[in-house]
C-alpha cells in the first residue's frame, strides 16, 4: 500500500491524529483541500484535558506561551456581576492545568503543524479527496493534486477530519442529521476596556441573549462572541460598529473600544454523524459532530477523538493488536459526542431563547441560582470536571473491566486515572505521575502489594510496570485520590483505566489484554 492511514483534513483534529501516528512510526500522509492553514478562527478555548494531552506530545509549554490563562469565569446579569467560578481553585488538585487557556484555533494548528514538521512530515495543501472506495483489505482514494492532476492512493485506513462538509463522511454515505440554529452570531477581536474582569472569562446574560468576552494575549485584547441583534440578521454589510450599541447596553455604557482587528458573522449548526465508522473509514471532530460554542467544547472534543483513535490505530498498524480494537473508537466517542450535543443544545437554547420568560430566567433565576451554587467548592469542582473534560469516561466500553466493586469515589474502569504526586521508589523523590507515565505504552500501577515474580504474560514492549512503595507520603496521596490499598490499575496509553481490582491477578490481566484489548501474541495462563 502507499500508506497505512490517509488523513483527510489538516485542522486541529487531523493534525493531532497525524502527530499521534507519526510518533508511533505509522505512515500517515495528511491532505487538505485548502491552500494553507486557517487565518481566522472562532474556536479558542483549550481545556485542561487537552493541555494534558499537549504535555504528552511535548507542546504544552509552547501553547502556554502563546495563550492567555483564564483563571476564572464571571457571570453577569443586567449589568451586575452575580457569580464567579474560580477555575484555578476548583481544579487545583484535579489537573496540572486548572484553567481555561484562551488560544485560537489558528495558534493550535500552528503548534501542531510545527510539531508534525519536527517528525519529518508536512501537510499536502491544495489536495482534494474526489472518490473513496473500499475493499475488505484496503481503501482506494482518488485525489486531485495542486497542479490539477488526479492520482490514486491506497491506504489501509482513512480518517475523515475534514470538517462539517466532510468529503469522507459523504463518500461513505454516513448521515449527518441536525439543523442550524435560527440565530446569527458574531465574533470580533477588539482592544477594549470596561467593566469586565481582566484576565478572566466574562459571560454577560441579558434578556435578549448573551455576550462572551475572552481575554486574549496582550493588553486589553478581547475576543467577543455574541448574538447579532435581530434587526441586523438580514444584512450582508454588518460591521462591528453596528453591534456596539447592544454591547454597551449589556456590558455597560463605560465599555470603550479602541480598535477592531477582525469581525465576522456566522450561523451555528447542531449535528451528529449517525455513525463514526464505515468499514475502514473513520470520521472525527467536526466531520462527526458540531454543536454550539457553549462551554468551549468543540475543538477539544475533536482533539480527544484523535487521541482516542491514534493509539488504537498505532497498535493495529504495527501488528501489535487485532483490528477488532478499532471497534471501540465509535463505541467510546459517539456517546461522548451525543451527550455533549444534548447538553450544549439545551443550554444554548436557554441562553438564546427570545421568549419573555427565558429572558427572566437568564437574568434573575439562573443568575441567582448560579451565584449560590458556584459559591460552593464541591459544585465548583464538579463544574470544572465537566467543562475541562477530565470527567469524560468510558465505563461502558468493552475495554473497561473491574474485577472488584471499587469503594465510593475510587477510580473505576474507564475513568481517566487521577493526577497524583507519588514516590516511585523507596527513599526516592516525590514525582508527578503524569510526567512519569508516557502515552506510548500501557502502564500497570500496583499499590499496597508486591508484583508477583511470575512473568506478566504481556508483551514487554507494550507495558511498563510500577510497584509503588508504601510510605506516609504515598499513603496520604492515595487517600486523597480515594485509591484503596491493595489495588492495581492497568492504564491504556491514553491514561484511562482498562482493568482494575484489589489483588493483582495475572491470569485475568492476560485474558483482558488478549480479549477486549485485542493485543496479539499473548500466552494465556
Amino acid at each position: 500500500m502507499d500508506c497505512d492511514v490517509l488523513i483527510v483534513g489538516a485542522g486541529p483534529t487531523g493534525l493531532m491524529l497525524a502527530n499521534q501516528l507519526a510518533r508511533r512510526g505509522v505512515r500517515a500522509p495528511i491532505i487538505d483541500r485548502h491552500p494553507g492553514p486557517a487565518r481566522e478562527t472562532r474556536a479558542l478555548g483549550v481545556q485542561a484535558r487537552t493541555l494534558e494531552i499537549y504535555s504528552k506530545l511535548g507542546v504544552v509549554q509552547r501553547a502556554l506561551a502563546l495563550g492567555k490563562r483564564g483563571d476564572g469565569a464571571n457571570l453577569w446579569a443586567d449589568g451586575r456581576r452575580v457569580a464567579r467560578v474560580p477555575l484555578a481553585d476548583a481544579g487545583a488538585r484535579l489537573s496540572p492545568y486548572p484553567y481555561l487557556l484562551v488560544l485560537g484555533q489558528d495558534d493550535n494548528e500552528k503548534i501542531l503543524g510545527e510539531q508534525l514538521h519536527a517528525f519529518g512530515q508536512s501537510v499536502q495543501w491544495n489536495t482534494e479527496l474526489l472518490t473513496l472506495t473500499q475493499t475488505p483489505e484496503r481503501v482506494v482514494a482518488t485525489l486531485k493534486q495542486p497542479d490539477g492532476s488526479v492520482r490514486e492512493i491506497e491506504a489501509a485506513w482513512v480518517a475523515g477530519c475534514d470538517g462539517a462538509h466532510s468529503a469522507v463522511r459523504e463518500r461513505c454515505g454516513i448521515g449527518f442529521p441536525g439543523a442550524p440554529y435560527e440565530h446569527v452570531f458574531f465574533v470580533a477581536d477588539v482592544q477594549a476596556t470596561g467593566s469586565m474582569v481582566a484576565d478572566e472569562v466574562n459571560v454577560y446574560l441579558w434578556k435578549d441573549g448573551f455576550h462572551l468576552l475572552f481575554p486574549m494575549r496582550g493588553q486589553d485584547h478581547w475576543r467577543i462572541v455574541g448574538i447579532l441583534p435581530a434587526a441586523l440578521n438580514d444584512r450582508d454589510d454588518v460591521r462591528f460598529e453596528d453591534v456596539i450599541p447592544s454591547l454597551r447596553e449589556e456590558a455597560g455604557a463605560g465599555l470603550s473600544f479602541d480598535a477592531c482587528s477582525w469581525f465576522s458573522t456566522y450561523r451555528i449548526h447542531h449535528r451528529s454523524a449517525s455513525r463514526f465508522r464505515e468499514g475502514r473509514a473513520f470520521v472525527l471532530g467536526d466531520a462527526a459532530h458540531i454543536h454550539s460554542p457553549v462551554g468551549a467544547q468543540g475543538m477539544n472534543t475533536g482533539l480527544q477523538d484523535a487521541y482516542n483513535l491514534g493509539w488504537k490505530l498505532g497498535l493495529v498498524v504495527q501488528g501489535q493488536a487485532d483490528a477488532s480494537l478499532l471497534d471501540s473508537y465509535e463505541a467510546e466517542r459517539l456517546p461522548v459526542a451525543r451527550r455533549l450535543l444534548d447538553t450544549t443544545d439545551r443550554a444554548f437554547k436557554l441562553v438564546v431563547s427570545d421568549r419573555w420568560w427565558a429572558g427572566l430566567l437568564r437574568t434573575e433565576v439562573l443568575a441567582r441560582v448560579g451565584a449560590l451554587l458556584m459559591s460552593r467548592p464541591r459544585v465548583q469542582r464538579m463544574a470544572f470536571r465537566v467543562v475541562s473534560q477530565i470527567g469524560i469516561h468510558y465505563r461502558e466500553s468493552a475495554l473497561s473491566m473491574s474485577l472488584d466493586d471499587p469503594p465510593d469515589g475510587a477510580p473505576r474502569a474507564g475513568d481517566r486515572f487521577p493526577w497524583l504526586q507519588l514516590r516511585f521508589q523507596v527513599d526516592g523523590p516525590v514525582e508527578d505521575l503524569y510526567d512519569k507515565l508516557d502515552d506510548l505504552h500501557f502502564h500497570l500501577l500496583v499499590f499496597g502489594q508486591p508484583v508477583p515474580p511470575a512473568p506478566l504474560l504481556l508483551p514487554a514492549e507494550l507495558i511498563r510496570v510500577h510497584a509503588f512503595p508504601s510510605d506516609a507520603d504515598n499513603d496520604a496521596e492515595l487517600a486523597r485520590g480515594k485509591l484503596p490499598q491493595p489495588s492495581f490499575y492497568l492504564l491504556r496509553p491514553d491514561g484511562h483505566v482498562a482493568l482494575c481490582g484489589a489483588q493483582l491477578d495475572l491470569a485475568a490481566l492476560a485474558r483482558h489484554a488478549a480479549g477486549p484489548l485485542a493485543l496479539r501474541s499473548l500466552p494465556l495462563a
